[in-house]
């Protein structure tokens, strides 16, 4: 019997990505994410019911650790202008984050 190991990925993906995707890939989210406010999808994980606690705490951690994570995840269903617009995104934050750091 073969036994797939779902990733955090895996599981974020089957429950945002659809509605990510449908409501257009906004750049105010891509930056909630970048900066970490990932409070409206932790929400929505701690209320399905489907997840542990001790999995909804583990996938918090990963996304502090890594928010690049979260936005992968919600971009598995979508089409490649939407995953080279929100990269195009995430890239300039990263500049912007650079920036600010040096400059303090």
């Amino acid at each position: 019997m073969n036994v797939i190991q779902l990733t955090f990925g895996d599981f974020a993906a089957a429950m945002f990505s659809p509605d990510f995707i449908d409501g257009g890939c906004e750049r105010e989210a891509v930056e909630r994410i970048h900066r970490g406010a990932h409070d409206e999808w932790v929400t929505v994980l701690s209320g399905s019911g489907m997840l542990s606690n001790r999995v909804v705490a583990d996938m918090v951690c990963s996304w502090r650790a890594n928010p690049r994570l979260l936005l992968d995840s919600l971009l598995v269903e979508s089409d490649q202008a939407t995953r080279q617009y929100c990269d195009a995104v995430w890239c300039e934050l990263d500049g912007s984050s650079s920036q600010d750091v040096s400059a303090a």
